[in-house]
């Protein structure tokens, strides 16, 4: 049985320095956060020390793609960081997600991304050479190729859940990035959903960034969004 969705909440700020003052900001209200490709590079570790060091859980979404050997030591390095959960991408291959699995220890879950929310059909039709008919078709392939390799779960977009759930079950995560509040703009995603809609879709862990860090009201605005999930059960 599955329990209830959790937000992560996106630190993609260009400084170490903006990104706490986000957890500060919204204090008790958010006690998970992902560290992303730009504060990563930025500031390297000390950015997952610095989130850990106030007791807060932390998703390092690095998105590795390299040759098996080396995702494997990186991913040893990370397991020694303390982080919940990290990324790979799907497109490395079977054996390139068993060897971020071998690599990581078992306190830290192995998340594939399968088709990025910025990516429509033809995007990815343009990328893999092939014409696509159906994104979510592409997406439950890739969560099978994780699955059997050793993966905990999935990254991908909320119109792509659903299937995911319907086709590797409850026990595999699904972390739906590209959430927005109805109305809001969807800058540079093209896939993305409301939170009551990743809810219903069978997210696990709901991604949100600038829809909560860049507003008025942080606090308020995560409040909002958590109610709407609850609204949605």
């Amino acid at each position: 049985m599955r329990g209830a969705s959790e937000v992560i909440i996106a630190l993609d700020t260009p400084s170490l320095e903006e990104a706490l003052g986000v957890i500060d900001v919204l204090g008790d209200e958010a006690r998970f956060y992902k560290v992303g490709l730009e504060l990563y590079t930025r500031v390297g570790p000390r950015a997952v020390a610095e989130v850990i060091a106030r007791k807060k859980r932390v998703f390092l979404d690095l998105k590795l793609h390299d040759i098996p050997n080396t995702v494997a030591r990186a991913a040893r390095a990370i397991s020694e960081l303390g982080v919940d959960l990290l990324t790979v991408h799907a497109a490395g291959g079977a054996k390139m997600i068993e060897a971020a699995r071998e690599g990581l220890d078992s306190g830290t879950g192995l998340l594939a991304v399968t088709v990025l929310t910025s990516m429509a059909a033809e995007d990815l039709g343009a990328t893999w050479g092939r014409q696509i008919e159906s994104i979510p078709e592409e997406v439950v392939r890739l969560a099978e190729l994780a699955r059997v390799s050793g993966a905990d779960g999935v990254v991908s977009a909320a119109s792509d859940a659903a299937q995911v759930r319907a086709g590797v079950g409850d026990e595999f995560l699904i972390v739906v990035p590209g959430i927005r509040p109805a109305g809001a703009d969807h800058q540079d995603q093209k896939r993305v959903a409301t939170p009551a809609h990743a809810v219903r879709a069978g997210a696990d862990y709901l991604v949100i960034g600038r829809a909560v860090t860049q507003a008025p009201d942080p606090a308020g605005a995560l409040r909002a969004m958590v109610a709407e999930m609850d609204l949605s059960l």
